[in-house]
């Protein structure tokens, strides 16, 4: 268990600085810090993406940033999503002169961001909480169950997962990511949303690696020191906050 910690020990320390600062986020509990916090997030995250995809093209940027100023001020930043795809839509059918694959981005990761910022403005810090719980969870859980136990290979998209540390991350989520959940809806409400929240959560990371295979690279970025990229670090979320949102919406 030592050899783990030893091991991994830039990217333990790491994840406690960044566990800190995101407490002290929580702590001020100001829509206003809170969209300036995920905005840098946002920025960075797009990116990583933009390279991911191998794109370049400085009016995406433009764009990018005009869509979180908006979602500062506009009720349901979720639908922002498809005012870019109309614009995008309109602009290249009127211009067909720019390589289509720009939307990408404002996919993935601009809409799962946009859905944190929606958990916080519809449900409060208790929900980021939540999800934040959740999602930690089933990474730390599948982490060290696949360390222990694993020994099925989960996807040849990511060789280092196993059935064992993904079904052990699940549990581990669900069994007390739920109690998380209690502060936003009912038990068993909480539980569902809680299990499809860490289930997707999984598959957001999937997604990831699947995009830096594509792109022939290790991380998305080096900007988090035994993490890579933000997008290594926040992948999960990408799926789980919409999923998250989905479900609170169906049960709730």
């Amino acid at each position: 268990m030592t050899k783990i910690f030893t091991d991994h020990q830039e990217r333990w320390l790491t994840g406690i600085g960044l566990l800190a600062l995101v407490g002290f986020i929580g702590w001020i509990d100001s829509f206003f810090v809170m969209w300036a916090f995920l905005g840098v997030i946002y920025i960075f995250a797009f990116y990583e993406a933009m390279k991911l995809f191998k794109l370049v093209g400085p009016s995406a940027y433009f764009w990018a940033i005009i869509l979180w100023i908006f979602a500062y001020f506009y009720p349901n930043p979720d639908d922002l999503f498809f005012l870019i795809a109309i614009i995008f839509g309109a602009s290249l059918a009127y211009f067909h002169n720019f390589d289509k694959r720009l939307l990408l981005p404002f996919l993935y990761p601009v809409s799962g961001i946009l859905f944190f910022l929606i958990i916080y403005e519809d449900y409060g810090i208790q929900a980021m909480f939540w999800l934040l719980v959740t999602v930690a969870l089933t990474d730390v859980g599948a982490f060290f169950t696949g360390k222990a136990i694993g020994r099925t290979k989960f996807s040849d998209t990511s060789p280092n997962k196993t059935i064992e540390g993904v079904i052990g991350g699940v549990l581990v989520a669900t069994l007390i990511g739920t109690y998380a959940g209690l502060f936003i809806a009912p038990f068993w409400t909480a539980l569902i949303v809680t299990f499809v929240t860490s289930l997707a959560s999984v598959f957001g990371d999937l997604f990831e690696s699947y995009l830096k295979r594509e792109a022939g690279v290790k991380d998305s970025g080096d900007l988090l020191p035994g993490h890579g990229g933000i997008l290594d670090r926040i992948d999960g979320y990408l799926f789980g906050a919409p999923m998250m949102i989905i479900a609170l919406r169906a049960f709730l």
